[in-house]
């Protein structure tokens, strides 16, 4: 009973984490399964089982909360239930270990740049345009695949290549990612169905993981809806950078002390990032909040308190460009309302 307690708080912490960074609830509990000496095949099983209810959950609070993009979801999930279905398939014949320091190695890098990016200002990406289906349908036969035979790996994959792309909010990166992960989850079940039997799925333990989970998902999509964009993704980054970083040291054979010194020197570099997306993020609502008071004088007074922002912050137009065209008013709004609108977008971006 005790070993069931504990399996339903480590769903609970491992769904929290998951709604709220769209990964790490199938590599957590995959790895206690592995740790208690489950065999791998039982353990991604259980675990993908137990998600099938996990994620339906966190689908619907995700939508409640606006957090599904669903035309990414509808071009994501279907790839990746394919390479779920194949994975757990083919699970017993084929070893991801080799694989397992090359994947890590680009989710260290992909992590490192979120790092990077989310540090500083965020910046609209216009002309990036909505995500394609060339590029989400192999991101989600790769993902689908790592996922059902590593026991987890659907959110690792998938939510740092959408997060990287720029074109979505992270909030909708990982409601989209954890709705399409109820399709991953069932394909990659119906996969070790069909390769193990119903007794590759330990049961007690599906229940244990899936309570827990049941009771995290509303919570974790409140979470990643009041989060800023800019923190989020700082803590995501140094989430991807920590966890891939032991995975790099093991396949290195790297041992002592100098795990000890790099774990040190990545944890500070997490602090230094998530320190100034903080700042950043500060400095954004300082502006807005001036370009808001500005708003009740007229648009002149907004327009000067939004160019006297962007001069402190070091947002100077380049020489020889010019100003952005007005944008036409929508009909039956004020040019003063469509002025407002404009700075308003621009203070977001």
């Amino acid at each position: 009973m005790r070993k069931l307690l504990v399996l339903a708080l480590v769903g609970l912490a491992a769904q929290l984490v998951d709604g709220a960074l769209g990964m790490a609830y199938g590599l957590t509990s995959s790895t206690l399964l592995l740790f208690a000496g489950v065999a791998p095949a039982a353990a991604s099983a259980s675990v993908h089982l137990a998600e099938i209810g996990t994620t339906l959950a966190a689908g619907v609070s995700h939508w409640r909360f606006g957090n599904v993009d669903w035309k990414v979801v509808g071009r994501i999930a279907l790839p990746g239930a394919i390479g779920a279905f194949a994975g757990a398939t083919f699970l017993s014949s084929i070893s991801t270990e080799a694989a397992a320091p090359w994947m890590a190695a680009i989710l260290f890098t992909l992590g490192a740049y979120l790092l990077v990016r989310f540090s500083r200002p965020l910046r609209a990406n216009r002309a990036a345009g909505r995500l394609r289906s060339r590029f989400l349908a192999p991101l989600g036969l790769v993902a689908g695949f790592v996922d059902a035979t590593g026991g987890g790996g659907w959110g690792p994959v998938a939510t740092p290549a959408l997060l990287v792309s720029g074109r979505m909010e992270p909030r909708k990166v990982i409601g989209s990612v954890d709705t399409s992960e109820f399709v991953v989850a069932g394909a990659a079940s119906i996969g070790f169905l069909i390769g193990l039997g119903s007794e590759g799925f330990l049961l007690p333990t599906v229940a244990a993981l899936l309570v827990g989970g049941l009771i995290a998902a509303p919570i974790a999509a409140w979470l990643v809806r009041i989060v800023p964009a800019q923190l989020l993704g700082a803590v995501i980054g140094g989430v991807i950078v920590l966890t891939n970083a032991r995975t790099l040291l093991s396949a290195g054979g790297v041992g002592g002390s100098v795990p000890v010194v790099v774990y040190a020197l990545l944890g500070v570099a997490w602090l230094v990032a998530v320190g100034l997306a903080v700042r950043a993020l500060r400095r954004a609502r300082r502006a807005r909040a001036t370009v808001d008071a500005a708003l009740a004088d007229g648009p002149a007074s907004a327009g000067e308190a939004a160019a006297a922002e962007s001069a402190k912050s070091g947002e100077f137009a380049k020489p020889g460009e010019s100003a952005e065209p007005a944008e036409p008013a929508p009909s039956g709004e004020s040019a003063e309302a469509a002025e407002s609108r404009k700075l308003a977008a621009a203070v977001e971006g």
